[in-house]
């Protein structure tokens, strides 16, 4: 029922933009996309650089960018025909919903590796210390419920073992506030709201990035029926996603970045959205191909518990002819 309540929601939201249907061919008029993500930090900023920046509409797209709970909602927007893209990391629900035979997959790699701050009370000063404590995330199985336990794993953390206790809180900005709080003893932020944590004394645990773990950090996912259909606006989105890579490596536009970023993830402090920038300019890969490895770095911890998940081929989730046929034009 929740589900079903929060898909509505985001179709009521949605009605009007998804009203004028996409049409097949576009000179002039822009075609009409909508864009789901589920993590508010400055991973998912290259969104909203693409749309304040006018580079969706450079290439021909007129952009709706909708922030929704968790990737359950983005993956049944999708299913339904609400949408047409969730950019979001490899989770148990993307996977789940691509084992259990929706037609999507992940056209585009935009982030390939893990990154992020591991942000913990300043009582924590080890991994080993993490054991018997609470840790918050978004969702179970979700994208910061990945990323916190891939570190685990790197840690030799066992939730089961050394009794760590996951307590689902909210987004990011809402983690922030239950570990100053003391409601959580810790959890997964991108690097803006763990800047804001560290100003007020709390520690990072871990930088993810060092880590060097494969992971699909931030994929672009679609139906192969969109790209059999209407080539044109996976074509068009994903040309304007290279665009707005080399102008966030661009310092030139730094503080229009800055600006953009402080206004999505409603920060106060300049310096918080500065430091957040720049991690940007190190997150985002040119070559936007999916992380084969990361991927199969995600279906092998998933598969521990799901055989669906753990008979799937990485191959089968992946449709890169898009992001080859722009490679073979030298476009990266």
């Amino acid at each position: 029922m929740k589900l079903q309540l929060c898909h509505w929601r985001l179709g009521a939201l949605l009605l009007f933009a998804l009203a004028i249907p996409i049409p097949l061919c576009a000179a002039t008029t822009p075609l009409k996309a909508v864009f789901t993500f589920g993590g508010l930090n400055e991973r998912s900023g290259i969104l909203w650089v693409a749309r304040d920046a006018g580079i969706f509409n450079k290439h021909g797209i007129d952009p709706t960018i909708v922030n929704v709970r968790n990737a359950q909602v983005g993956m049944s927007a999708l299913a339904g025909g609400e949408t047409q893209f969730h950019v979001g990391s490899a989770t148990g629900t993307s996977i789940g919903a691509m084992a259990g035979g929706l037609d999507l997959a992940y056209i585009a790699g935009l982030i390939n590796k893990l990154d992020g701050a591991f942000m913990v009370n300043p009582s924590i000063k080890t991994p080993a210390d993490l054991k018997g404590k609470k840790i918050g995330v978004q969702s179970i199985g979700g994208g910061v419920w990945m990323f916190s336990m891939l570190a685990f794993e790197h840690w030799g953390l066992n939730i089961e073992r050394d009794n760590i206790q996951f307590r689902v809180i909210g987004d990011q900005s809402v983690l922030v506030q239950a570990i100053t709080q003391n409601i959580i003893d810790g959890g997964y932020l991108g690097y803006a709201y763990g800047a804001q944590l560290e100003r007020q004394g709390y520690r990072m645990l871990g930088d993810l990035m060092k880590m060097g773990i494969p992971y699909q950090g931030l994929g672009m996912i679609a139906k192969r029926s969109l790209i059999d259909r209407t080539p044109e606006v996976p074509e068009r989105t994903l040309r304007a996603m290279v665009e707005t890579i080399n102008y966030i490596n661009n310092p030139n536009n730094r503080s229009a970045v800055v600006k953009t970023l402080a206004k999505e993830l409603r920060l106060t402090k300049v310096e918080d959205a500065q430091a957040g920038y720049e991690m940007m300019r190190t997150l985002y890969d040119k070559k936007i191909y999916p992380n084969r490895e990361g991927l199969q770095n995600v279906v092998r911890l998933l598969g521990r518990t799901s055989e669906a998940i753990r008979k799937i081929k990485v191959e089968d989730i992946i449709d890169d002819r898009v992001v080859r046929k722009l490679e073979k034009e030298g476009l990266f």
